[in-house]
C-alpha cells in the first residue's frame, strides 16, 4: 500500500509518459476525483496511506485522459465564471475564453436575454446568475445539449427564470430581447484536422459549420431584426481571424456601435454591436 504522495507521482508519471502538459496538476485532479476529495486537500494527505483500489481508479483515470478525452468529462464538470457546469459529451466544453463575451455583456443593465447555440447553458446560467432580476431563454438545434443546460439551470436554481427551446438559432421564437449573446460553432472545416485531440470527444456540430465557419453569425445576423429589441445589444464569440468579417454581416444589417473586443491573450475575441 502507497502513500497519497507515492500515488500522485504515479499519476503524474502516467501522464508524463502520454505527453499531457502540466502532468503534475492534471494528475492531481484525477486523484482527487478518485478520492472523492477536493483538490486542494490532496496537500494535506500526502503521508496518508492510499488503498489499491483507490489508486486503481486514479490510474484508470489517467488512462482516459492519457487517450485524450478532455478532463471536463472524466470529471462530469468545468468551472466557468466561479461556478460548476455539468459537461459531458452532448455539449461543447466551455472555455475560460469566452469569459470576455459575459464580463462584456455584464457591462450593461439587461433585462431579457437570448442564448443562441445554448449547449451547457453556461453563458445564459451566468449572466442570470449575476443579474437577479433578468429572465433568458436558450436556444440550441441538439435536444440533447439542452437536456444538459436544463440540468445546470436546477443546480443552479435558475430553472424559473431560464428557458430552453429546440430550435435552429431564431427559428419559431417570439418577442424581442434587449440582449442577444451567442457562441456559436465557428472553426472553419479546413481547420478542423489541425485541432487538439480532445475536440474530438466534443460534439462536432458545435465545432464546426463544416464551410468557412461564418454560416452560424449569417443566420444569427438575419434573425436579429425580428428579435432584436431597439437600442439592445448583441455580443457573439469568433475565432481570432474573423472580427473583421463577422463586424461586416452585422454592419449589412443595419446594426451600430459595432466594436472587436480582444481576449487577454489579445487575440479578437468578441464582437459587439447595439441594435
Amino acid at each position: 500500500m502507497s502513500t497519497v504522495g507515492a500515488g500522485l507521482r504515479r499519476v503524474a508519471d502516467l501522464l508524463a509518459g502520454a505527453g499531457i502538459g502540466d502532468a503534475p496538476r492534471e494528475a492531481s485532479m484525477l486523484l482527487a476525483e478518485a478520492l472523492g476529495v477536493e483538490r486542494d486537500r490532496l496537500a494535506l494527505r500526502r503521508d496518508e496511506l492510499l488503498d489499491a483500489e483507490a489508486l486503481a481508479r486514479a490510474e484508470a483515470l489517467a488512462a482516459r485522459r492519457a487517450g485524450g478525452e478532455p478532463m471536463s468529462h472524466i470529471r462530469g464538470w468545468r468551472e466557468f465564471w466561479g461556478r460548476r457546469f455539468k459537461v459531458d459529451a452532448r455539449v461543447l466544453d466551455p472555455r475560460p475564453e469566452t469569459e470576455v463575451l459575459v464580463a462584456a455583456a455584464l457591462e450593461e443593465p439587461f433585462g431579457d436575454v437570448l442564448d443562441l447555440g445554448s449547449g451547457s447553458g453556461c453563458i445564459l446560467l451566468t449572466l442570470l446568475a449575476e443579474r437577479q432580476q433578468a429572465r433568458g431563454v436558450g436556444t440550441d438545434v441538439s435536444g440533447a445539449a439542452l437536456e444538459v443546460a436544463r440540468e445546470n439551470a436546477r443546480a443552479l436554481g435558475l430553472e424559473r427564470r431560464a428557458g430552453f427551446i429546440e430550435t435552429d438559432w431564431c427559428a419559431g421564437l417570439r418577442g424581442r430581447f434587449d440582449l442577444i449573446v451567442s457562441n456559436p460553432p465557428y472553426i472553419a472545416e479546413a481547420e478542423m484536422a489541425g485541432l487538439q485531440r480532445e475536440l474530438a470527444h466534443e460534439p462536432r456540430g458545435a465545432l464546426t459549420d463544416g464551410g468557412d465557419g461564418l454560416s452560424a453569425y449569417r443566420a444569427i445576423a438575419g434573425g436579429l431584426g425580428d428579435r432584436l429589441a431597439k437600442g439592445g445589444r448583441v455580443l457573439v464569440e469568433i475565432g481570432p481571424t474573423q472580427g473583421r468579417a463577422v463586424s461586416a454581416l452585422f454592419d449589412a444589417v443595419g446594426l451600430a456601435d459595432i466594436r472587436v473586443l480582444p481576449d487577454l491573450d489579445g487575440r479578437d475575441r468578441v464582437v459587439a454591436a447595439r441594435g
